[in-house]
């Protein structure tokens, strides 16, 4: 998806950020699609692959894995981005923990350094976790600020933003090599439903929880403690669990006090592969970061 920033910064991100298709565009975002090997088959997330077939695919055991975009994609889209007039580019990514997506994007800027300005940004995060630090570049851009400002100000929204992800089992966590530490806390116990933390760019376990009802109250309530009297930000994520979500927003309208925004959105089929059918996630982010 191209964004066209004639004049000013342009803003980069990938496909794990799942932002509305009318805010990429009104923001004029481009994003970058990483990869899903479905059943053998190279596909572009958001493009040639839906969230509903990763999810009927890991149903039906067929093997899906990911990969991140080739560094010729990014240099070809910083390339293009200057010569469609932006004086640079602010590039932000999913967690450099989780993918090689922000590495391929750090090489690509190299390669590029002769033709444009390129700061990559990585937001330690993912979903919405990536997609808040990508809007509030894509802000500051608009507003006339400089490549400087405008990577600063993605890197200060993604310190703020705080993800927490409830999963119905760990195996597809387990299986993209995604939780470590989590997976030795968790230990073999298979009664239990799992909630997690995003720190620092990796998968922390939070709490076991006996079923699926009380883990998402218990969910919201980690949000509430979390984010206190603050104005924020706030996106529920989910795969194949469209009722649950609404649900679970409905449960956090009630529980914060001062939401500015709430959006509901299905995560895409990267973040689908890893955490499975049923997976829910919420993410918050300050509406005035300091």
């Amino acid at each position: 998806m191209r964004g066209a920033v004639a004049g000013r910064v342009a803003v980069v991100t990938d496909s794990t950020a799942y932002l509305p298709v009318d805010l990429v565009a009104t923001h004029s975002i481009t994003v970058v699609p990483l990869q899903v090997v479905l059943g053998g088959r190279s596909l572009s997330e958001g493009v040639e692959v839906t969230s509903s077939e990763v999810a009927e695919a890991l149903g039906s055991f067929t093997p899906v894995t990911t990969s991140r975009p080739a560094p010729a994609l990014f240099a070809r889209e910083y390339r293009r981005l200057a010569a469609e007039g932006a004086r640079a580019v602010v590039s932000v990514h999913l967690s450099g923990e989780m993918s090689g997506t922000v590495a391929g994007a750090r090489q690509a800027a190299g390669e590029v350094a002769g033709d444009v300005e390129v700061h990559v940004v990585d937001s330690r995060s993912m979903g919405m976790g990536l997609g808040f630090p990508v809007l509030a570049a894509a802000r500051a851009a608009q507003a006339g600020q400089d490549v400087v400002a405008v990577a600063e100000i993605a890197a200060r929204t993604a310190l703020a933003t705080r993800a927490w992800l409830y999963v119905d089992t760990l195996e597809y966590l387990r299986r993209g090599g995604r939780i470590r530490a989590a997976q030795a806390w968790f230990g073999s116990a298979l009664a239990v439903k799992p909630l997690l933390e995003l720190v620092d760019g990796r998968l922390q376990p939070v709490e076991r929880v006996r079923t699926s009802s009380r883990a998402l109250a218990r969910l919201a309530e980690l949000v509430a403690g979390a984010t206190g009297d603050q104005i924020i930000d706030v996106a529920v994520h989910h795969l194949a669990a469209a009722e649950r979500a609404e649900k679970e927003a409905q449960r956090l309208r009630e529980v914060l006090p001062h939401v500015r925004s709430l959006h509901v959105a299905e995560v895409g089929a990267v973040v689908g592969a890893h955490a499975g059918p049923g997976m829910l996630a919420v993410v918050t982010c300050p509406a005035q970061i300091r």
